[in-house]
């Protein structure tokens, strides 16, 4: 509870509430003297202390505090009371809020990178099967005939938008506190753009009574918002990779053995694929704690702790990287056969609606005519044992007669399919080939979307790096020169 977090937890090593409570002390000094608010001398022997401090703070076993009334005994300790004139114009309200925001901004950047890296794979995946042959299903069953690289491209996209997402959340969140103190300033003038800048941030908060009691409670909710998106995406996609061991022969799975696999402890056939079931799960924990970051903040006035546990913030943003990278592995781990899903095709008829689209588009019957003759060839196939690769067309142009007659259009002049373009109507890869409409994976669209995404990962990766900033080290010049001892 609280400010303190686990080392292994923090995302970027040694950075935690300790190290900022001394980066926030170091900026103090430099800016306080700077201005005229605080004796050059005095700062200098504040200085020499805090340095001393967060050197024994770095031993180890060494106590780390993380709350201002703990930090401050041990800087008194080591520089005198007077070091206490670094309080002017702070509180544990905006020292601990900045702190806390500067944490989770390094790890916001982590899981950015994740991102950034899972999506770049799926990328170079959906490049390598962009013609690949496979059914895709829609309410659990197979639906129509896709390339895997297009429905890859499909949660690229989504990707993009938990990326765009975060983007827009990082720069909300990168505003400095400091200065607020509690809710409204003080009377002590503490230059709030000078603290910015020296702790790595662009700009300060702009109202003093948002920075610690509005949006410090505001954005855990929204990043859990943003970690659960991005746990849903990666769950969408590992449960239709689940739903393919429940067959005899699947046409996608894990490559086994590693981490990817086990055998069963009693049935020795069974190789139980470890790694989605592990990556599912975290992803559930990941929306539930997303979740939970909302309703640990409802119905609380503004400024309550409850939402702002840094443990349990961090444990969201570093859970949807967790997730991300396990996705990564299973995108490496993947085997996918091109036959078998080619025969999953002809065995449950995803090529039928095309029939309905053909007739419509090239002889003009109505589409719900045409769908109805389809569905009734769909009928009669599964009754007979038959598959759209061995159809008797004459039993297709019997069908389509019979449809006519039932829809009271046998008079109508409309003619059936040649057997050419029955087979062709079926013809997966025909299918595909003929798609007209943008978006589609036909394969000028494929090229196009690739190149797209590509061009949106590289925009991302710049962002990331434009981003990564690190606190200036304002007071080390009053580190390298002597104390001024006091009179």
């Amino acid at each position: 509870m609280g400010y303190a977090v686990n080392p292994e937890d923090l995302p970027v090593p040694g950075r935690d509430t300790f190290f900022w409570l001394g980066e926030i002390n170091k900026a103090s000094a430099v800016i306080n003297s700077d201005e005229g608010l605080l004796e050059p001398a005095v700062a200098r022997r504040i200085a020499h202390g805090l340095q001393k401090m967060l050197e024994s703070g770095n031993r180890p076993n060494a106590p780390r505090p993380s709350l201002v009334i703990t930090f401050e005994p041990l800087l008194i300790e080591a520089a005198g009371v007077e070091a206490t004139l670094l309080h002017a114009g702070r509180s544990s309200q905006d020292m601990l809020t900045t702190a806390s925001t500067t944490i989770t901004r390094d790890a916001v950047l982590k899981l950015a990178s994740q991102l950034h890296a899972t999506t770049r794979r799926l990328l170079a995946l959906a490049e390598t099967h962009k013609s690949t042959l496979v059914p895709n299903y829609t309410n659990g069953v197979a639906a129509q005939p896709n390339t895997y690289g297009h429905y890859l491209l499909g949660h690229i996209a989504g990707f993009h938008r938990d990326a765009e997402r975060l983007q827009q959340f990082y720069a909300r969140l990168d505003r400095c506190a400091m200065g607020t103190t509690v809710l409204n300033g003080t009377s002590w003038p503490l230059n709030r753009e000078r603290m910015a800048k020296y702790l790595g941030f662009p700009a300060a908060v702009d109202n003093a009574y948002d920075a610690a009691q509005i949006s410090a409670a505001e954005w855990p909710v929204e990043i859990g918002s943003i970690a659960s998106q991005i746990a849903l995406h990666a769950s969408a996609y590992i449960q239709d990779v689940m739903v393919q061991y429940s067959q005899p022969k699947p046409w996608i799975l894990l490559q086994e053995g590693g981490e990817n696999t086990y055998v069963s402890s009693a049935m020795p056939q069974k190789r139980n694929p470890g790694l989605l079931l592990r990556t599912r799960a975290e992803a559930s924990r990941v929306i539930s704690l997303g979740v939970g970051r909302a309703i640990q903040g409802h119905n609380l006035p503004p400024g309550m702790f409850d939402a702002k546990d840094l443990g349990d913030n961090l444990a969201v943003v570093n859970g949807a990287t967790g997730v991300l990278g396990d996705l990564h592995r299973i995108l490496d781990a993947l085997v996918i056969d091109g036959e078998r899903s080619l025969k999953e095709l002809d065995l449950d008829w995803t090529a039928s609606q095309e029939l309905a689209d053909i007739l419509m588009r090239e002889h003009k019957v109505p589409f719900r005519v045409g769908h109805h003759f389809a569905s009734e060839v769909v009928r009669y196939a599964k009754s007979n044992d038959l598959y759209p690769s061995n159809f008797p067309y004459a039993e297709a142009s019997r069908i389509f007669a019979e449809t006519l007659t039932h829809t009271n259009l046998a008079n109508e002049g409309y003619r059936f399919l040649s057997e050419q373009e029955f087979r062709e109507a079926l013809d997966p890869a025909g299918i595909i080939k003929r798609r007209a409409t943008s978006g589609g994976p036909q394969s000028q669209e494929m090229e196009r979307m690739i190149s797209c995404a590509q061009r949106t990962i590289d925009h991302l990766e710049r962002w990331k790096v434009n981003n990564r900033r690190t606190p200036t080290s304002s007071a080390s010049y009053f580190f390298k020169r002597p104390p001024v001892r006091p009179c």
